[in-house]
Parts: structure tokens; sequence; C-alpha cells
């Protein structure tokens, strides 16, 4: 009798936790055209705040893609995706009815377009204590275009759709939209759903199948089920500790299938060894793989030639070993990804570096392709980036961005981290830092506190900082980790001197911050053998001092390989033999690469390039220490021989940028530039300048940018005779300060500029806007306004004049073919600046001008524009004038041919000239080009 009391107990306990997790019951009918889903839904929600509810919170995402204007359309701009912004309403999802019921009374819910029902309760729901909601409600389904759920001609992918709970608030007081950011909120539940499908249909979900179109189980994620015609393949995996059928959302290639039978198992072995953990059921959709499979394994194609980095088993175990354990951590564990993304991002990072130690350890980033042959010689053999390894990708990524002052913290929000930093912060940088404290701790102990972890939080609500708690107390040098993942960090460590005493060296090293970071140093000798030392370094000091054996060493290095995220590796590198001890050896490149830290690289690379009429081709040699990754300190110097007037030419410029990781600005930049040209016949210009430019901080998923510049610049002239003559100047200088802000957002891009500029002579304050409306996939209006005025004029001519329809380059800022022409084809060049009229009206302006350009989509490459302005010279009558004209975008923004039709000047293809009084526009810059291939990335 004892004994069943007992087991009577335990069982109304169990049964009392078990009951504490929702229920959700769905019958759901997809429509012939499988455009709509009609649902009947019962809910069991419990109250698991600790607080009285008096009302429920419930998502209906599928509000995100009814209209303009939501979180999720605003996010699309950013990544530059227009499609749901200018989607047709039959493409578009949207609740079309909904009738909620409590104990068979009605609950009114005031607009079914609303991404976040609050549900009025008739009675108090107290802690623990339980309510059953009926709901009956029809849903138009999204095209699939937008976000990978949706309808399409060939399948129907459901996620996200569904009424559901908020899990990550059980207090139901905040909103949640929608993103698009692949975040679990319905977890903690069981799930029965029966589905009533079109003819010839078949259905997969992450759900266990019970029968025919019927799910049901408890999930730790959100279900999603993929409707089509078609059956996808499935593998299963019948091992000695691992029974899991893996389901996937698309087709796979026989060959592919053959592989994934091979390496599958493997992967599963390889995770469970480290997570403890393999769910009996893994769906892989194909928005999943495209998401978590391997950046940088892809073939690269040019034109007809494609190179292949690495072999196709070895594309399909590098993608699928990520896209299975992120799949894996996903059904692991439960994290709000809104504020912990970097959780299962960092330790999915972490088992791809422990999976390259193990199979690639030597493999390289850019993979057979150094073995390429071309004319018998392998050019890709002159590239560091031939050597780095692919294991090196972490460190080198985190570099990349964090060099241009781009990268985020760690805890930054999901909804603002930028695409790019996605990958390399919150995978990248944090997976560096998991596997940074496992190897001082020990692999063994670090994945044991992984596993315990995530068994004693088994479908629980983790919070992760517990874990970097756990972590500390486990080895207490990784307790600055709980104050690093909340900063951007920019931690050095520097390799001062070292000295030999006897058999041993004695090495100094510093480091830039007072935690207690830990640093790896390895020496090694010239027969290349290699011994580690972990260095622990102390608190609230900044140099720490080491004595190692002496084995033969020729070469000192700290953190070796990119392990930790350092804010400068060239300082990590020393020699302990020859010439350059205690130094950084000097190194001649021809081309640009990834950067080498362990040199002082020079890249040395032959130039040619028409600069104008007068100077034509110039032929010379840039020396610039410039890699692909931005650095503080900057030279390049160009020396180039005109072919125009056979005179050397050239430029040159120094600069340094600070790049305070936290502050109001993002970059302080301080520089020098001077340059030698022609700019008419025969005449040369010699320019100087000192600049500083102070860009504002940004957030990099925004389009938004902000700065202040302020210069000085020198110039002298030569003159002609006629010049001479008519007293030009020869000498003069100019100072400027300008502010200027950009938004180069999707569908409303906008600028504003203001400056002001003045010399001895004069001083002039200008005033510039811009704004470009897409009103329809790919048709744009565009409006400048631009606005000038002459504090002071006493200028002895009109060099320094606002320009009408041609700018007086007199700062050779504008890169003008003809910068002196005054006709042919080369003074038909326009630029857009000062008044910004196509039509040849003569003139310029001394006193003010105020002006406004107008630009719009007709058809295709075809545009029409019209300008017009009111100027006033002195001693003359305020003039209006205007014009009007097609404008032919060849390439837009960078080849553009501007047809005059009607002006103030009169109808202008009637003009015997017409054909001289047509306009172009020619940029002739490489990064401009790349600029706007990069937005939406970061």
């Amino acid at each position: 009798m004892r004994n069943i009391c007992i087991g009577l107990a335990l069982f109304l306990g169990v049964a009392e936790i078990s009951a504490q997790k929702d229920s959700i019951y769905i019958e759901a009918r997809l429509s012939p055209d499988k455009k709509r889903l009609s649902i009947n839904q019962e809910m069991v929600y419990y109250n698991n705040s600790k607080h009285d509810l008096n009302t429920v919170k419930l998502l209906n995402w599928v509000s995100a893609y009814n209209k303009r204007g939501t979180s999720l359309v605003y996010r699309k701009l950013e990544d530059r995706n227009t499609d749901l912004h200018f989607a047709e309403k039959s493409e578009l999802g949207k609740l079309l009815n909904l009738n909620i019921k409590n104990a068979d009374q009605e609950i009114p819910v005031n607009n079914i377009s609303d991404e976040n029902f609050f549900l009025p309760l008739k009675e108090i729901l107290k802690p623990g204590e339980k309510v059953k909601l009926k709901l009956q409600y029809e849903i138009q389904l999204p095209d699939k275009k937008f976000t990978g759920y949706g309808t399409s001609n060939t399948n129907v992918a459901l996620k996200y759709f569904f009424i559901v709970p908020d899990h990550f608030d059980p207090d139901n007081i905040s909103k949640r939209d929608y993103h698009d950011i692949e975040e679990s909120v319905s977890f903690n539940t069981y799930w029965t759903v029966n589905f009533d499908l079109p003819v010839n249909s078949f259905i997969e979900s992450n759900l266990q199948q019970f029968q025919m179109n019927s799910f049901k189980g408890y999930l730790d994620s959100d279900p999603e089920f993929l409707i089509s015609q078609n059956e996808y393949p499935s593998i299963n995996i019948n091992t000695e500790d691992i029974r899991t059928e893996i389901k996937f959302g698309y087709n796979l290639k026989p060959e592919e299938k053959q592989n994934l039978e091979f390496y599958l198992p493997l992967h599963l072995k390889f995770i469970k060894d480290r997570i403890g953990n393999i769910p009996e059921r893994i769906f892989i959709s194909d928005k999943f793989r495209a998401k978590e499979d391997f950046f940088g394994n892809n073939d690269i194609t040019f034109w007809k030639f494609r190179f292949q980095l690495f072999t196709d088993e070895q594309k399909t175990d590098l993608d699928y070993f990520g896209i299975v354990a992120k799949k894996v951590l996903d059904e692991s564990i439960i994290t709000d990804k809104q504020n912990y993304h970097w959780f299962k991002n960092g330790l999915k990072s972490y088992l791809e570096i422990q999976y390259l130690k193990k199979f690639y350890p030597e493999t390289k980033l850019l993979g057979t392709l150094p073995e390429t042959k071309i004319f018998g010689v392998k050019p890709l053999k002159l590239f560091h980036a031939s050597d780095v390894k692919l294991i090196e990708r972490y460190g080198l990524t985190y570099q990349y961005i964090m060099s241009q002052n781009l990268d985020q913290k760690i805890a930054e929000k999901y909804a603002v981290l930028s695409n790019f930093n996605d990958m390399a912060i919150s995978s990248f940088e944090t997976g560096t830092l998991f596997n940074y404290s496992a190897d001082k701790m020990g692999y063994e102990n670090f994945d044991a506190l992984v596993q315990n972890f995530i068994a004693k939080n088994t479908d629980k609500e983790v919070n992760p900082n517990d874990f970097i708690k756990d972590l500390a107390e486990k080895d207490k040098r990784t307790a600055y980790l709980s104050e690093f993942l909340q900063h951007k960090n920019r931690v050095n460590f520097k390799l001062k001197r070292f000295k030999k005493e006897g058999d041993s060296l004695t090495v100094r090293i510093q480091k830039n911050t007072l935690s207690n970071i830990p640093v790896k140093l390895e020496t090694e000798s010239e027969e290349g053998n290699k011994n580690e030392y972990w260095v622990e370094t102390e608190e609230n000091k900044k140099n720490t001092t080491i004595s190692i054996p002496d084995f033969n060493t020729h070469k000192i290095t700290l953190n070796n390989e990119y392990i930790f995220p350092e804010a400068n590796y060239r300082d990590n590198f020393l020699y302990a033999k020859g010439f350059f001890s205690n130094m950084r050896k000097i190194k001649l490149k021809l081309i640009k690469d990834i950067p080498n830290p362990e040199f002082n690289e020079i890249y040395i690379s032959p130039r040619v390039r028409f600069n104008n009429t007068y100077d034509k081709f110039l032929i010379g040699f840039n020396f610039k220490n410039q890699s692909f990754f931005d650095q503080k300190f900057l030279y390049s110097f160009t020396p180039t021989y005109s072919t125009g007037t056979g005179q050397l030419t050239g430029s040159g410029a120094v600069a340094y940028s600070f790049l305070p990781a936290e502050s109001i600005f993002r970059s302080l930049t301080f520089g020098v530039s001077g340059s030698y040209f022609h700019y008419d016949y025969d005449l040369a210009y010699r320019k100087g300048s000192v600049y500083s430019n102070f860009n504002f901080r940004k957030n990099p998923r925004s389009t938004v940018g902000r700065s202040i510049g302020i210069s000085y610049n020198y110039f002298e002239r030569d003159l002609s005779p006629l010049m001479i003559a008519n007293n030009d100047y020869d000498k003069y200088s100019l100072w400027s300060v300008g502010y200027g802000y950009n938004d180069s957002q999707s569908i409303h891009e906008k600028s504003l500029g203001v400056s002001t500029q003045w010399m001895e002579d004069f001083q002039k304050v200008t005033a510039e806007g811009f704004y470009r409306w897409e009103f329809a996939p790919r048709q744009k209006l565009s409006v400048r306004l631009f606005a000038g005025y002459f504090v002071k004029n006493n200028t002895r001519n009109n060099t320094f004049n606002y320009g009408i329809s041609r700018v007086s380059d007199y700062s050779f800022s504008y890169n003008l073919l003809g910068q002196s022409a005054t006709g042919g084809i080369l003074s038909q060049q326009f630029i857009l600046a000062d008044g910004g009229f196509k039509s040849f009206i003569p003139g310029s302006v001394n006193k003010w001008i105020t002006s406004v350009n107008v630009d719009t989509s007709v058809w295709k490459i075809f545009h029409v524009y019209a300008d017009a302005g009111v100027y006033d010279n002195k001693n003359q009558s305020t003039k209006f004038i205007w014009d009007s004209g097609i404008k032919v975008r060849v390439i837009p923004d960078f080849l553009e041919i501007y047809f005059p039709v009607q002006s103030s000047l009169g109808f202008e293809p009637g003009f015997k000239d017409y054909a001289r009084r047509i306009r172009y526009t020619l940029v002739l810059n490489l990064n401009s080009i790349i600029n706007a291939a990069r937005r939406g990335w970061y």
C-alpha cells in the first residue's frame, strides 16, 4: 500500500509538471490553389509567469506580410530587397478572418492586421493556472519568395503562420514583431496538427508523423511543414548509439545523397561526443541549408571558366557539418535569439573549428585553387592568401570587419546586427573565444561543461550568461568573458622584446587591457620544431615577463593563426636570430593581398590609367601599404610618366585614422596629400592638402552615414600668356569645412551637404540636398536642390564662381577628362554640381544661385529630366532659367547620356549644332562600384 501511494504521488507530480506545458491542437485545410489555409485551433495556455495575468498575448505573424511599413518590410529594405515592398495584393499574406472563444465566450480583437493580439480575459489567470482558447481563422499565404515561407508553384512552406503565444514573454506585456530571423517563440509546446490537403500532395515536418497528413509531438522549436507534389528524400542513421532520421525539404542529387550517407553518421557522432545529445528527427529546409552552409567553399565562376576550390565530397562534408550542427543545437537549446543569438552561433563555430582541426588541419582557405596553372605557372602562389589555412577564416573574418570599425559587440540585439556581423561577430568571434577557452582549460573539460549545461536545462529556456558563469567557475582565467561580450573590444597583445640569458629566453609581453586574459606563446626553430606555452597575465597589470627554454629558437609568436580576436596581430611576431632580431621583416609584394602580419608589407603595383586629354595615359608604379584590410596608418605614392606631356607626374598621400571602438565617432582621419598633373596643354598644377575627416558612429545595419570634413589646400598653376595678361590666379589657398549626411536606403534615398569655403578674396556658403524615390521596381524619381551664396566676393575673375551648366574645377577635385576644354566631346562631359543644368546655358554666378534638378524614369533605361533655377550676379538683374530633356542610363550612375529638348534657350533639337549640346556623365571609379555592390551586406 505504501508503494502504491508513493507511485501515485510520483505520477501526480509528473502529471503536474507536464501540465505546465502548453498544448496546441490544429485542424488545417489547404485550399486547392494552395493560397489559403483554413484553421480550427484549440490551445491550452499556462501562466508560467510570477504574476497574475488579465491578458494573453498571441502572435499573428502572417500580418507582417500584409502591408508596407511592417518590421519585416523594413528589414528587407535594409537588405536592399524590395520584393515585399512592391508586392501585388495577391502575393501578400494576411489574416482574412478570426474568431476566438474562451469557454464559449467570444473574445473581441480590435484589429486582425496587428502582429500582436492582447486578449482580455474574463477572469484573472493566476501563476500555474491555465486557460483554454478556441480559434477559427483563415490565412492568405504570402508568396514564398519573400522569406522562404509561404506558397509557390512547386511547394508550400509553413512556419510562423499559426497564431501562437510568445513564450519568451510570459508576462504578456511586450510586442514582438516578425523580422525573419528564425527565432523560436512557441517552444515547450505539445503539438497535434492534422492537415486536409489537395490530392496528390505530400507533406514533411520536423514533427513526428503518426498517420497520413497528421503529426504530433513535443517541440522545443517552432513547427514547420513542407507540402509539395513530390516526396523529398530522407536518410536514416542507425549506428551504435545514434538513431536519427534526417528529412530534407528539397531534392538531392544521387551523388550528393551518397556522400551524405557516408558523412552524416560521422557528423552526428562528432557532435554527440561534444554536446551529448542528438534528436531522433532532424528536418532541413532549403532555407535553413542556404543560411547555415559553409561560407566560402563555393566554386568561382568567371565568364565561361569555373574554378573549383574543393571537391564535391569536401563541399558536402563542410556544408552539412555546419547545417547539422546548428540544427542539433536549435533542437537542444532554448534561447531568446534576439538577446542570446551568440550562444548557439558560437557553439556552432566552435564545433566547426574542432572539425577542421581534426579533418582539415592543413587545408588552405582557397582550397586547391592556388594549384591552378595558367600558361604553366601557378599565379596564386604569389599571394599570401594561398598560404592561409581554412581554419584561420574565423579570426580573419573578424579582423576584416574590425579593421573598418564596423564590428558590433557580441551581446548586441540580433535585430540590429548587420548581415556580415551575424557571421563575423555572433558566430565567428564567439566561436573563436569558446575555442580559445577550451584550448586553455582542456577541450574535454570544455565539452563536459557544455554537455552538463545542456543536460540540466533540457526543455527549459536558458540564459547563456549562466554558462559563462559556469565556465568562469571551472576556470577562473575565463572570467573576462562576461565583460568581454558586452563591448566592442580592442584587446591587443604585443611582443615587446626578448633577451637571451644562457639557455633561456626572457620575453616581455605587453597588453592594453587590465583584464587577466591568458595569451598563448609559441616558439619555432629553424627546423620547424614548435613549442607552446600559456602565459598567465595579471589583473591590473599590463606588462608580463616570462622565461622559457631556448630550443634554438628562430621565431617567437603570440596567438598564432588568429586564435584570439585581437585588434592588431602585426606586433605578435619577433625573430630571435639574424639581422631582424627583435624586429619584423620587410616584404615587397606586387599585388594587393590578405595581409601577412608577420611582415611589414609594401605593395608595388604597375599603374596605367587615362587621366585627361592633356596627360593622356599615365604609366608608373604605386607604392602603398594597404592590403585587403584597412589599416590605421596608410601611405600611397604613385610616380607616373605622362604620355601626353612626356613629363614625370604623380601623387602621394599619408594618413592616420583613429578608430575608437565605442565613441560618437567611427573614425577620425588626419592626412596630407600632394599631386602634380596637367590641366591644359603644357600647363601643370601642383596641389598640396592637409585634411581631417570625422565620420560619426553608425549602426552597421543602418544606411545612414554622417561626417564632418576640414581641409586646407594650396595650389600652384602654370599660366598661359593670356592668363597672365588677364591677371589670373597662379597661387591660391582654400580652406573648406563641410558636413555631410547620407542615407542610401532602398525606396527613399536621401543626402544633405552643407559647406563653406574661403580664401583671401572670397567666402561662399553652399547647401545641397538630394532625394531619390523608387516608386516602382527599378523606376525612380530624383530631386536635387542646390543653393549657393557668396558672403564675400572680391575675386579678379570668374574662376571661383558657381557654375550653371559647367563647373569650374579650381580645386581639381572632379574627374574631368578635359579640364580646360571649351569645345569638342570632352567639353560635353557633365558633372552634377553647382546649378546642375544639362543644357549649355552660358555664364556663371558671382552672387547667389538656387536650382532644382528633377529626374524620373519613363521606360527601362530612358528617363526625362527638368532643371529650373534663379540666380543673381553683381550689377545685373535676377534671372530665371530652365531646361528639360531625355536621359539614357547606359550604366546607372556611371555612364549616362543627356539629350536636351526644350530650355530657356529654345527648342534645342532644332539647333544646327545639336550634336554638340548632348551631354554625358562618365565615372571611372572602381570604389564607387564596389561600395554600391556592398549595400545591404554591412
